[in-house]
């Protein structure tokens, strides 16, 4: 007797709900299941692969651990929307240095100063996975509250995967970069890690910033990954060291 259509035939030393995992991992970094929206059920999903409700469960919640999914508790389980933002503002305080009313830091608004398509260096195309011969799209922005410059970026995207954003007149761009990745190139992004260092600016970067050659600067690099873990994002952001700030709870 022939399977079932969906049905998962044992395979050595590999759980079903491992493999079930594996195939739905799939559908969603193709695209099969869009980022936000709901999946099917999962007596659908587990009648379409013959399995039992309980190992589509355990599949699904293995996606859950990994960020791919989100269950929406009385609604559903939904396809991660990704990363809204991973604001660097968390690192710096601008202006007074307190809130009295406890409110946070408005947001920067930003003004894109370039656009190049051009080639990696061997480094970053080694971190962003690339083939000899690609290229990406390196984009400076300098982000303002008001009038006043507090934090100059500089980022390669992969091309073609960034194309979109090649030709995208600089007014069009979202102050949020990472919704706007999503719709615009259907890169959802799901985790990002950051690294934090010190020095001083450059006499390039000060002006950007309106400081003065010489001035301590906190560099933050952060390489930004998708929902199939690959690095598509390669971004430094260099602010006045005299507006940083950090805060970690131990427990």
């Amino acid at each position: 007797m022939g399977a079932a259509p969906g049905f998962l035939a044992p395979a050595d030393g590999v759980a079903r709900w491992a493999r079930l995992a594996g195939g739905w991992r799939e559908r969603i970094v193709a695209g099969h299941w869009p980022a936000g929206e709901a999946i099917p059920p999962e007596s659908e999903l587990a009648r379409e692969a013959g399995v039992a409700l309980g190992t589509a469960r355990q599949a699904l919640s293995a996606l859950v651990a990994e960020g791919l999914l989100e269950r929406v508790h009385g609604r559903g389980t939904f396809v991660t929307r990704g990363l809204a933002q991973a604001s660097m503002l968390r690192f710096f305080r601008f202006g007074p240095a307190a809130h009295p009313d406890g409110s946070p830091d408005p947001v920067p608004r930003s003004r894109i100063l370039e656009r190049r398509p051009l080639r990696p260096s061997p480094e970053q195309a080694r971190r962003l996975g690339l083939a000899a011969g690609a290229r990406v799209l390196r984009v400076r922005r300098v982000r303002r509250l008001e009038a006043r410059p507090v934090l100059l970026e500089t980022l390669w995207l992969p091309l073609p995967v960034f194309e979109p954003l090649a030709v995208l007149a600089p007014a069009e761009w979202d102050e949020l970069l990472y919704p706007m990745y999503s719709r615009r190139c259907r890169v959802t992004i799901v985790r990002a890690a950051d690294e934090l260092s010190f020095g001083t600016l450059d006499a390039a970067r000060a002006a950007a910033l309106g400081l003065e050659p010489g001035a301590p600067a906190v560099c933050v690099e952060r390489e930004a990954f998708d929902l199939a873990g690959r690095c598509v994002e390669l971004r430094t952001t260099y602010g006045d060291a005299r507006d940083f700030r950090y805060r970690a709870e131990i427990r």
